[in-house]
């Protein structure tokens, strides 16, 4: 178990110091993404530069629209998007895959496809997991209203 552990240990201390002297980091895999999330000793914190509600107003059913949430690490180690979902398969979310140093802006966006949904207010979540304290998810929420 102590071996276990002191090689979960290593490995995570390899994530947190990666590009910390650079600005941008090179993407990760899943599995040093995972370890990151799960070990409190890398993590940091973010600032959302935009609301993390957004009114997008009226759209055409049938649209496309893109949606976009800048965010900071304003935190001491690298921030690690681990994972990005929506709330329904009519959003589709695209997650950053490299590490944010300390200081560092990046965006999470996600497209919405009004094709076949009902007309009237729809009101969609995109879910973020990454090494942030004192949270680990963070909800980022947008509407549109859908019309003919």
């Amino acid at each position: 178990m102590k071996k276990l552990l002191l090689i979960i240990s290593i490995a995570a201390g390899l994530v947190a110091c990666q590009g910390s002297d650079q600005k941008a980091g090179k993407p990760l895999s899943q599995e040093e993404k995972d370890k990151a999330v799960n070990d409190s000793s890398n993590f940091t914190t973010i600032q959302w530069l935009d609301s993390t509600v957004k009114e997008l107003g009226k759209v055409k059913e049938g649209q496309v629209v893109e949606v976009s949430y800048r965010f900071k690490n304003t935190g001491d180690r690298n921030l690690i998007i681990q994972n990005v979902s929506a709330s329904c398969g009519c959003t589709v979310p695209e997650k950053p895959d490299k590490p944010f140093a300390p200081g560092e802006e990046g965006t999470v966006r996600a497209k919405f496809d009004s094709k076949g949904r009902p007309h009237g207010e729809a009101r969609k979540e995109v879910y973020v997991n990454a090494n942030t304290k004192p949270e680990q998810q963070h909800i980022l929420t947008f509407k549109v209203e859908i019309t003919d």
